[in-house]
């Protein structure tokens, strides 16, 4: 028996099964569903999308994998100077993994022996934010603030070494005030909080935020897992404010396969560098920098350059605001839009039970989760396609 994520295994329904896909649509037996949640928010060029297709194919007929233990290869050389070029300030050591909650872990390692190497061991602390989300292994979760999806670690009892905030300035100041010796990271899923239920916030939080990092000598921390390549309507947050790390995966390979990042600034970077050996970063994921993985994330960078998707996503969330402005219903708390996301929170879960089967007998495949409806679809989606996203998720209340 296959054991499927997020689910109580003796109750779930029967998942769809699917036979083939292309572009934004994911194919059943019987049925041809757009896909509005891009696969777990990754597949943003589409599925068969001939140019990565041709990464890959290319790559595998080279060689499909060789670690990063005393071997290199181009993929991942290649990979690693384009993400230099690509991202934005001193951002320029990608440390790679195999997903996002990866990703995370090594970014949490880096932040708390930045300090260790730097002779400040007090620093032990990590401040994050309520309603956190950056993965399901145990760092992770501990900096997470989901009870429905971490509710194992009440076994554990509260962790001494995390504190959560709301965002909000106070709040925020006040933690620095009170934490600021003892903290080496702030960590922030920046400006979107996905799986904690797309919950949405101002830029000023951020800029704030860095401001108290370099006031206290704090590392700021984007887990851009899923707010990066414009999810936000930004190329990135770190766009606008600029992480001493940021974290990668996701979409940077289209969605086509497991691979991340950590990429750290020279200033992280420094610290590990030194003739000591016991400052080098003992991490080391069997397929990190994986060549398949490597070179389908590059071909994937590239198409976002080559295809101006900036303004692609610029026009859905012109469609999505459209489309959304002034919709209301009694059972519906907020209609949020941000980007390429779209999230209908309503005031009782129980109302979202059925929205499933209903999206999917109108040629739709929706996700959705505890008390949201959401859409993040892939930007390859044409203009009607995505109004009918739009549309039968508005549908949903006519007869409630």
């Amino acid at each position: 028996m296959i054991w499927y994520p997020y689910e109580q295994m003796k109750t779930m329904k029967p998942p769809y099964k699917v036979i083939d896909a292309k572009g934004i649509y994911l194919y059943t037996k019987d049925n041809k569903m757009i896909d509005s949640v891009s696969s777990w928010w990754s597949n943003i060029y589409g599925y068969k999308n001939e140019k990565l297709n041709e990464a890959i194919i290319n790559q595998v007929n080279k060689f499909s994998h060789v670690m990063l233990g005393g071997l290199t290869h181009d993929p991942v050389e290649k990979l690693s100077n384009k993400l230099k070029e690509f991202l934005p300030g001193d951002l320029d050591y990608p440390f790679f993994s195999d997903s996002g909650s990866v990703s995370v872990e090594v970014a949490l390692k880096m932040a708390l022996q930045f300090y260790m190497n730097k002779g400040e061991e007090n620093r032990t602390m990590v401040l994050a934010l309520n309603h956190a989300y950056h993965g399901d292994t145990f760092k992770t979760m501990e900096v997470g603030d989901d009870e429905d999806y971490h509710f194992v670690l009440e076994a554990y009892g509260k962790s001494k070494y995390v504190v959560h905030i709301p965002t909000e300035i106070p709040a925020l100041e006040k933690a620095f005030e009170e934490y600021g010796d003892k903290l080496n990271s702030f960590i922030v899923e920046p400006l979107l909080q996905g799986a904690g239920g797309m919950r949405m916030y101002d830029i000023s939080f951020l800029e704030r935020a860095r401001e108290l990092c370099d006031e206290y000598k704090v590392l700021l921390i984007f887990d851009e897992v899923a707010t990066g390549f414009g999810r936000t309507g930004n190329r990135f947050v770190a766009d606008l404010v600029l992480p001493d790390i940021i974290c990668l995966g996701k979409a940077l390979t289209g969605g086509y396969i497991g691979h991340a990042a950590t990429v750290a600034n020279k200033k992280v970077f420094d610290a590990f560098y030194d003739d000591e050996p016991t400052h080098a970063l003992m991490h080391g994921p069997t397929f990190m920098g994986n060549p398949l993985a490597c070179a389908v994330s590059l071909r994937a960078i590239e198409i976002f350059e080559e295809e101006n998707f900036m303004d692609k996503i610029k026009r859905i969330e012109e469609i999505e605001k459209e489309e959304m402005e002034g919709f209301s219903h009694p059972k519906i708390e907020e209609v949020r839009v941000m980007g390429g996301c779209v999230c209908i929170e309503l005031k009782d879960g129980k109302d979202i039970e059925g929205f499933q089967e209903f999206a999917y007998e109108r040629g739709v495949f929706a996700r959705p989760f505890l008390k949201y409806i959401y859409s993040m679809v892939p930007y390859v989606i044409k203009e009607d396609e995505l109004r009918k996203v739009m549309r039968t998720m508005k549908e949903w209340f006519e007869n409630k």
